[in-house]
């Protein structure tokens, strides 16, 4: 695959001609590599204590997803999905300027394919985010 993003060579995003440019995410993302895929993670750190507050958790549910994508092997620039779970759609709405420098802290520039998934309830009660990861890593 020819490098397209000056970000990473084994991984581009796909726009169909004709859309606009979507804002803090990618429609698709095409990538050539091993599937690293990161279980459902949430707000707490090490010592399993959560972070306050909605975007504190989000904060650091992606520091968590950062971690676990360099353990094994690879950069946030490898990630090419993620899939966000809130159990407050509201929160997360009124959030949005908060969250963009929460979550270039973590990833920077790079925007992979995205969904937000609004849900009764996660497994652990203290979580407000579960995010979900997807990442291709060089051979």
């Amino acid at each position: 695959m020819p490098p397209s993003d000056p970000v990473s060579r084994r991984a581009r995003a796909v726009l169909p001609e004709g859309w606009p440019q979507p804002r803090g995410y990618a429609n698709g993302m095409v990538a050539e590599g091993k599937v690293l895929m990161t279980g459902g993670l949430v707000g707490w750190d090490a010592q399993g204590v959560f972070a306050k507050g909605f975007v504190a958790q989000v904060g650091q549910t992606l520091a968590n997803i950062k971690a676990v994508v360099e353990a094994g092997g690879g950069k946030v620039e490898d990630i090419v999905r993620l899939t966000w779970y809130v159990t407050d759609i509201e929160a997360y709405r009124k959030s949005l300027a908060e969250l963009g420098p929460a979550y270039r802290a973590n990833f920077g520039r790079h925007f992979p394919a995205m969904a937000v998934v609004a849900v009764a309830a996660l497994v652990e009660p203290e979580a407000m985010v579960e995010i979900e990861a997807t990442a291709v890593l060089a051979d």
